[in-house]
């Protein structure tokens, strides 16, 4: 075995954020994930959304990994066929379109099931098939402001202030990787009694249990004004210890660094560093301010105190610890040649995941799914693509070759 799920296929139904994550963690496990398309294309390949490159946005790069793409009319009644006919070989579906979308097109669990039966189908969405609010649409904001982390968040600058999002969209990544989990433990179900399943994961529940606060207000019964006044009675005692005043963000040289947890023994290892027997603030930011920050870093760090260079995400790249932990790579794009991307960001010493491919483009396996894998002829092909039911472009596959020829060409001046 090479991959952890290398027997799996999953047919890939997403968009945006929310879902690609999912589907892409599953193909860095070794996964066979189809990604169906529009004949219009994601969102994240149109041009009103950013730039491209490549035909799609630089989003779409990072989280498209390892998949193939075929493009299917889901509204024309032989594009529905065509899919049902996927599903037929598939072992997970994966969805995150508007609520009611999937049983609206005939491709609802049930439907599915008679398809395959034992099939895993996932519904990813703002609010789930159940409660009030499942009809409603949802971003990773809505679910981070339903679930109380925007309002923390702008508490922090200012209680009085507005709320403020996450960056990087949490409420997409983090519920994304919740929907992998639970695909992984339906697989695993199935190995054991060949049963499917269907999975309902909502954006707002997994923000929901991510929030810790919730659990303080459970247990204390206090309100975060009231909690944020105890809060800054604790702090005016700890400020009472000068050292306190140095953990956060300090200015170095060439930026900043983030330096937080006190320890008692990191403490005592400071002192020997600065030869006294008592540290003060003024000290400590005096020994650091003409450093750069990797030399801060390191300062702090060799003493044992938790400790980090303040990067860009233009910057975190170049750090030689994650460059080490091979969690860069390189893909062969069709267009854009050679690209860095991240790696699969866990290390698994049996069958490790792995990025092999590069976000792939519009419609670029086609063929190879409809002709190879469900074993259609040329002659029903172009049937399909005249009917618009298929879009397919046919310089593609002499884009592809050369492509292919191309890398063939600097594979061999790589071995010379």
């Amino acid at each position: 075995m090479k991959a952890i799920l290398e027997d799996i296929r999953v047919l890939d139904l997403t968009h945006v954020w929310f879902g690609p994550w999912c589907t892409m963690m599953l193909a860095e496990m070794g996964a066979d994930v189809i990604k169906v398309e529009p004949p219009w294309g994601a969102l994240g390949r149109i041009e009103e959304f950013g730039p491209m490159y490549g035909g799609a946005a630089s989003t779409f790069h990072h989280l498209n990994l390892n998949k193939k793409d075929i493009v299917i009319n889901l509204k024309d009644p032989e594009g529905l066929k065509l899919m049902r006919e996927l599903i037929k070989k598939s072992d997970v579906i994966i969805s995150n379109f508007a609520p009611g979308t999937m049983d609206k097109i005939g491709l609802g669990y049930e439907e599915c099931q008679k398809l395959r039966p034992n099939i895993i189908y996932a519904v990813l969405s703002g609010f789930g098939d159940t409660g009030p609010y499942r009809t409603y649409s949802s971003y990773a904001v809505v679910a981070e402001a339903f679930a109380g982390f925007a309002r923390n968040q702008g508490d922090k600058d200012d209680p009085n202030g507005p709320p403020k999002g996450l960056v990087g969209a949490f409420g997409d990544l983090a519920p994304g990787s919740l929907a992998a989990m639970a695909i992984l433990g339906a697989i695993r179900y199935r190995d054991k009694t060949g049963e499917g399943q269907k999975i309902d994961c909502a954006q707002y529940d997994a923000m929901f249990a991510f929030n810790t606060n919730i659990m303080n207000y459970w247990l204390s019964g206090k309100t975060e004004a009231e909690r944020r006044v105890e809060e800054e009675e604790r702090r005016q005692k700890r400020m009472q210890d000068p050292l306190s005043q140095i953990t956060g963000y300090i200015k170095v040289k060439d930026g900043y660094i983030e330096v937080s947890g006190l320890r008692a023994k990191a403490v005592d290892s400071l002192k020997a560093k600065l030869g006294v027997e008592e540290v003060t603030k003024e000290m400590v930011l005096e020994q650091v301010a003409n450093m750069t920050r990797e030399e801060a870093f390191h300062f702090f760090a060799q003493i044992g105190l938790p400790t980090a260079m303040v990067y860009y995400a233009s910057e975190t790249w170049t750090d030689p610890h994650i460059n080490a932990r091979e969690m860069i790579t390189e893909v062969d794009h069709p267009q854009l040649g050679k690209i860095k991307t991240c790696n699969f960001p866990v290390k698994m010493s049996r069958t490790p995941g792995i990025v092999t491919s590069a976000a792939p483009l519009l419609g670029q396996h086609q063929r190879e799914v409809i002709l190879g894998l469900l074993g259609y002829s040329p002659e029903e092909f172009e049937k399909l693509v005249q009917g618009g039911v298929i879009a397919y472009q046919p310089d593609i596959d002499k884009q592809l070759e050369e492509w292919k020829q191309r890398s063939a060409e600097v594979s061999k001046r790589d071995i010379v």
